[in-house]
């Protein structure tokens, strides 16, 4: 649906690439993005009226590009390819409604407790990916932690197990998810770790036609929990409730501050239900009425499917039912933003 508020889409845009990876031209790219504020009479981003924030979550190579480690297909198979070019029609419709964009970032090393080298049984040998770590597992000795891994943290071995007992145990009790081994994904200084290329063209092209700055926020490096929500690791304490992890406070206020934050990304089982989960968290303890600020575009966002394994689609969905009943706005990406903004 177009409207007389929507800009047109560039012509550099081509929906058939976004599940591809390739260079993005910045200087032509900068180039053009000054004409199109020039054609189109776009503001600086500085002196928006009403300041939104697109909050775009994992966005990332690993977790969008076909044949990479983690990629959400949904139930279309997909997925995150048919969200990202409605991302970046959204970006370039409303360049000139965006106050900022944020992009969160999975970002791993080798040695962290959900990587395989982590963890060996009896035998020496690793769990392969997707394994479920429980609590039962490890104080039988099903799995124990990499001694070698240990060292490499500085611990000893004995204090890096007590952890880990402990760490399941929080995950256990708090109803998490089992702590689970996932395959070796978005790897800093790697391919995987990158933002998908049409969506890191989009952002860069606001950035230059809006006298904006795009907000990268890494989440997911400690080596010691995993961190699902870009607000809030899994397990911040660890077995003498001393903090190994803290809440994303200064991202938090960040969001609150706008006076709407537009959310999509990946996935919408986990990382995106989760950050969301944490911010309502957050809003409740605050002011509920903050919640009407937050809009969700589910169009652009797909949960965890792999065919004959496991769906996440109904928790996905069960999720943001939850959150449209505490106040936040459902949308989808196609529909002209003066309406939802309107709610």
């Amino acid at each position: 649906m177009t409207t007389a508020t929507q800009l047109p889409i560039p012509k550099h845009f081509k929906p058939e690439t976004v599940g591809e990876v390739w260079r993005v031209p910045y200087q032509v790219r900068a180039t053009e993005a000054k004409a199109w504020a020039n054609t189109h009479h776009l503001s600086a981003a500085a002196i928006d009226r009403t300041r939104i924030c697109l909050l775009a979550i994992d966005v990332q190579n690993t977790f969008c590009i076909p044949e990479f480690e983690l990629f959400v297909g949904g139930r279309s198979g997909m997925g995150a390819v048919e969200d990202n070019v409605r991302l970046c029609e959204f970006i370039y419709r409303y360049l000139d409604r965006i106050t900022q964009i944020a992009l969160t970032m999975d970002t791993h090393s080798a040695t962290q407790i959900f990587h395989s080298v982590f963890w060996v049984n009896p035998a020496g040998e690793h769990p392969p990916a997707m394994t479920m770590i429980t609590l039962e597992d490890v104080e039988k000795g099903t799995w124990t932690v990499n001694p070698a891994v240990a060292a490499v943290l500085g611990q000893s071995g004995e204090a890096l197990q007590d952890y880990a007992r402990h760490y399941v145990r929080k995950l256990s009790y708090d109803s998490k998810f089992p702590l689970t081994i996932w395959p070796y994904h978005s790897m800093l200084g790697g391919i995987g770790h990158a933002i998908v290329s049409a969506v890191e063209e989009a952002c860069f092209f606001h950035n230059i036609a809006r006298q904006s700055q795009t907000l990268f926020e890494i989440k997911g490096g400690n080596p010691l929990t995993e961190n699902y929500s870009v607000l809030k690791p899994e397990v911040l304490e660890d077995q003498h409730q001393q903090p190994i992890a803290h809440r994303n406070t200064a991202f938090l206020q960040t969001l609150l501050n706008f006076d709407a934050v537009v959310i999509a990304g990946q996935a919408k089982s986990h990382c995106v239900a989760w950050t969301i989960d944490d911010l309502l968290a957050e809003i409740q303890a605050t002011d509920p009425a903050l919640a009407q600020k937050v809009y969700l575009l589910e169009d652009c966002s797909s949960p965890v499917v792999v065919p004959d394994v496991v769906d996440f689609t109904d928790s996905a969905e069960a999720a943001f039912q939850r959150f449209a009943e505490a106040g936040m706005h459902v949308v989808q990406s196609t529909d002209p933003i003066e309406n939802w903004l309107k709610r």
